[in-house]
């Protein structure tokens, strides 16, 4: 077990790391900043040399590749993190620099347990892409059809493992300090991240969820998941289809090729919300880095690592919730979270639904580029105080992705409404799931079900009364109060009463 020494010197080279590259000056400059915070960054920058100009990808890429997880994300938000900061961040993306060929290729070897020849009739050394957990090369199979092969950076594992530790030991001494720290629940959130990134370095995983994404959105037409070729696939390389198109990041080349970026906005919205709510299994990770526009107009998505999934009834919930806030219906939206358990049930229902219509109706209608970002944030974050609010790990990955989607959306459609866009969907899955239809089918499916069952039932019920025997059925036995005494007395009176059945035995048989 890693000491709390080793921890702490970590968590103080990482903070050092962030003021030497200037990341942490917005932080400092933040009036919203609690006091301790403030302070505790400058300690960290204490003798460093801070530059003019922060360069936040480096920071993140010098920390390691949890880091780089998080700053993926914070790159989809320069509504949050300023327009400077999330260009620089973008690079994270798949702009790393890659591992040397040689290792990538041993390690395709090894994990395949061929040679690089014997499945491939080229493989470009020149890797394609380098994010924080692999790197992607084009090649060609000996049977002639163009792939991309994912392979595991040699050590991520080992990287993520340590990471992870400290993340952990961290949570749980901010935990223990109580009070607002404690209602965040930082220990599940890291619990949670933790299972993420252990998915996300079996490729065998994300093979895996490609194919069931690809089976989920038959239904939705426009959206492309590539096939996986699973002869070429182990836990450290996957190799799927390749896909010939334009990223999402870049949106003069968008139009250039005469593609719609409203259109696309659209879709990808449309897209999310299919997976999200209808299918309950989503692609986690929708970043521009992983999502092209194809020649016909339709979007395919890539790097299926992280996947989130929602059960039918939190489904629900999150579409009326959705709605709800789309419609005005604040009353609604509050007794879901009161029956969801999301608010503790001591507090009133009538001053949630106030609250919430205090943050939704300055934003409802509005376009995302007019909403403000940091007075709804301000607001949110005040309910969740003030009606002890704890935090959801089960929902991180659906907020995180939503936080993604809009990015992405806002990038392509700086217009978009994204209330507007979501309605549609939204109403009609509402409509067929909570609908009079819906109801009878939901019925007839349980009551088939308890039919289905009742033979299994008989069988267990005459198991536990088999059918009467032979012998005749015992005389009644009149209830006797039996006298504690102590254990000499005990013993002799069961002789006693063994003697007198022995007697009255023999009795009965002479």
């Amino acid at each position: 077990m890693t000491s709390p020494v080793v921890h702490l010197w970590r968590l103080l080279k990482w903070g050092r790391t962030l003021a030497r590259h200037g990341a942490l000056t917005g932080i400092e400059r933040d009036p919203l900043t609690p006091p301790p915070v403030r302070r505790l960054v400058r300690i960290a920058r204490i003798g460093a040399r801070v530059p003019a100009q922060p360069r936040y990808a480096e920071a993140f890429e010098s920390i390691g590749p949890a880091a780089i997880k998080l700053g993926q994300a914070l790159a989809t938000r320069p509504d949050l993190v300023g327009e400077d900061a999330a260009n620089d961040l973008f690079r994270l993306q798949d702009a790393l620099p890659p591992v040397p060929f040689g290792q990538i290729r041993a390690a395709v070897e090894l994990a395949l347990g061929k040679p690089i020849e014997a499945m491939f009739a080229s493989f470009d050394e020149q890797a394609v892409g380098a994010a924080s957990i692999a790197q992607v090369h084009r090649a060609v199979t000996i049977e002639g059809r163009a792939v991309a092969v994912k392979v595991l950076r040699p050590g991520v594992e080992e990287d993520f493992a340590r990471a992870l530790e400290t993340y952990e030991w961290a949570a749980a001494q901010v935990e223990a300090m109580g009070g607002e720290l404690a209602r965040l629940r930082p220990r599940l959130v890291i619990a949670t991240f933790r299972q993420w990134t252990l998915r996300e370095l079996d490729l065998r995983r994300e093979a895996a969820s490609a194919s069931e994404l690809a089976e989920a959105m038959t239904a939705e037409p426009g959206f492309r998941v590539p096939a996986i070729d699973w002869g070429r696939t182990a836990r450290r390389v996957m190799t799927l289809e390749w896909i010939d198109g334009i990223k999402l990041s870049n949106r003069a080349a968008l139009i250039a090729a005469g593609h719609d970026p409203r259109a696309l906005a659209a879709r990808l919205v449309r897209a999310f919300l299919r997976q999200a709510i209808a299918e309950g299994f989503f692609h986690a990770d929708m970043h521009q880095g992983n999502l092209f526009a194809l020649p016909n107009g339709d979007l395919a998505a890539i790097d299926f690592g992280i996947m989130g999934r929602i059960d039918r009834r939190a489904r629900v919930w999150l579409a009326e919730i959705l709605y709800g806030l789309i419609t005005g219906n604040y009353r609604r939206v509050a007794e879901i979270h009161f029956e969801a358990g999301y608010v503790p049930p001591h507090h009133n229902l009538a001053e949630f639904t106030t609250a919430l219509r205090a943050v939704g109706e300055p934003i409802r209608g509005l376009a995302v580029k007019d909403i403000s970002i940091g007075q709804m944030l301000d607001g949110l974050f005040g309910i969740t105080r003030d009606f002890d609010m704890p935090t959801q790990p089960h929902l991180l990955l659906l907020q995180k992705t939503m936080v993604m989607v809009e990015g992405v959306a806002t990038a392509l459609d700086p217009d978009i409404n994204m209330w507007d866009t979501a309605s549609p969907f939204v109403r009609e899955w509402l409509r067929s799931e909570l609908g009079p239809e819906a109801a009878i089918a939901d019925r007839i499916i349980t009551d088939m079900r308890t039919l289905a069952g009742l033979p299994d039932l008989v069988r267990r019920i005459e198991a536990r009364f088999p059918p009467e025997g032979a012998a005749p059925p015992p005389p009644p036995l009149r209830e006797v109060q039996v006298v504690r005494i102590g254990g000499g007395w005990r013993y002799a009176a069961v002789a006693l009463g063994a003697a007198i059945a022995g007697a009255l035995g023999m009795w009965l048989a002479g």
